[in-house]
C-alpha cells in the first residue's frame, strides 16, 4: 500500500511521517512545498496521475495564530481552500479511495455549548478572528462528505484542538500561542527580562494536544474498519474531534511555561490585544467510543516541546 503524505515537513506530518516509519511503513510518497505546490491544480493533477497512491493524508495547510489570521485573512483562506480543492479533487481523479484531512477546532461557532461537540458544527457564527481560515476548513470537510455521497469513497475528517511539538513554529508574532510564550519566556529568562507580557486577559481556556498524539489519532482514524466508523459518524456530519477534553487557562498555561523554562519575572496581560474565544474544548467522547484516548500529559509533553526548542532553536521559524 502505497500512502501520500501531504505535509510531511509540518509538525503534524512529521509526527505522522516518524510514526508511519517506525510502523514499518516505508512506502511513504512525500514532496516539499518546492517540489510540488499544492495550490497549483495542474501540479497536482501530474502528480497524482503519476504516483497513483492508495491513501492520501492531507495534512498540509497554512496555519498561524491569531496575529497572522488577523494580519492575513485573503491568503489563509485562498491557500487553505486551494490545498483541499486540489488535493482531494485530484485523489478521487486517480483513483484513490481512502482519504484522511486534518481540520482543526476552529470549525466550531464562537458561542457553542462546551465542551464542543461534532454535532455544533454551522450552528452559528464562526469567531472572526479566525473566520478565513475556518471556512476553509469547514470546506475540507464537505469535500469528503460530498464525494463520499455521490461516488462512494472513503474519506475521512479528524479536527484537532490546538496541537504544540516538535516541529511548531516558534515566531514572535505569527505563531500560536504555546510556542510563542515557549520562545518569549526562553529569551525572557535568557535576557534577564523583569516581565513578560502576554496578550489578552489570561482568562481564555484551551486545550492542548501532543502532536505525537494527533499522529497516533490521525492513524487510528483512518484505519478504523469503515462498519466502525460509519456506526459513531453519519455522512453529513462525519468528522471526528480529537483532543484531551481538558484545559487550562491562558494564564495557568503561562504559569507551567515559566516554571518549565526557569523564568521567575513578573507576568502581566495586555488586555489591548484580542482574546479569541473565550474558551475551545473538544467533546472527544465519540473517538473515545471507538477506542482512542490521549496519552501524553500538558506537562510531560511542554518540557518535551522546550527541550525541542533548545535543541533546535537556531534551525527553527523565527
Amino acid at each position: 500500500m502505497r500512502i501520500y503524505l501531504a505535509g510531511h515537513r509540518g509538525m503534524v506530518g512529521g509526527a505522522i511521517h516518524r510514526r508511519l516509519l517506525s510502523a514499518g511503513v516505508h512506502d511513504v510518497i512525500v514532496r516539499t512545498h518546492a517540489e510540488l505546490d499544492l495550490t497549483d491544480q495542474v501540479a497536482v493533477r501530474e502528480f497524482m496521475q503519476a504516483e497513483r497512491p492508495d491513501v492520501v493524508i492531507l495534512a498540509a495547510a497554512k496555519v498561524g495564530g491569531i496575529h497572522a489570521n488577523n494580519t492575513y485573512p485573503a491568503e489563509f483562506i485562498h491557500a487553505n481552500l486551494m490545498i483541499e480543492c486540489n488535493t482531494i479533487h485530484e485523489a478521487f481523479r486517480a483513483g484513490v479511495t481512502r482519504l484522511l484531512q486534518l481540520g482543526s477546532s476552529c470549525i466550531y461557532p464562537k458561542q457553542v455549548p462546551q465542551p464542543m461537540s461534532e454535532d455544533a458544527l454551522l450552528t452559528g457564527v464562526l469567531e472572526a478572528t479566525n473566520e478565513p481560515y475556518a471556512i476553509a476548513k469547514i470546506a475540507g470537510i464537505k469535500l469528503c462528505e460530498s464525494y463520499n455521497r455521490q461516488y462512494g469513497v472513503d474519506y475521512r475528517s479528524v479536527m484537532p484542538t490546538n496541537l504544540y511539538g516538535p516541529g511548531d513554529n516558534f515566531h514572535a508574532t505569527n505563531s500560536h500561542v504555546l510556542p510563542a510564550l515557549i520562545r518569549r519566556f526562553h529569551e525572557a529568562k535568557e535576557q534577564g527580562a523583569e516581565e513578560v507580557v502576554i496578550w489578552g486577559s489570561g482568562r481564555p481556556r484551551r486545550e492542548f494536544l501532543h502532536v505525537d498524539d494527533m499522529a497516533e489519532a490521525s492513524l487510528f482514524v483512518l484505519d478504523l474498519p469503515f462498519d466502525t466508523y460509519a456506526r459513531e459518524t453519519q455522512p453529513m456530519l462525519s468528522h471526528i474531534n480529537v483532543g484531551t477534553g481538558s484545559d487550562v487557562t491562558i494564564q495557568e498555561l503561562a504559569e507551567t511555561v515559566a516554571d518549565i523554562t526557569g523564568y521567575s519575572g513578573r507576568l502581566t496581560y495586555d488586555t489591548t490585544k484580542p482574546d479569541g474565544t473565550m474558551r475551545k474544548l473538544m467533546d472527544v467522547s465519540r473517538l473515545a467510543r471507538l477506542g482512542w484516548t490521549a496519552r501524553i500529559s500538558l506537562g510531560e509533553g511542554l518540557r518535551q516541546t522546550y527541550a525541542w526548542y533548545l535543541a533546535n532553536r537556531d534551525n527553527v521559524r523565527h
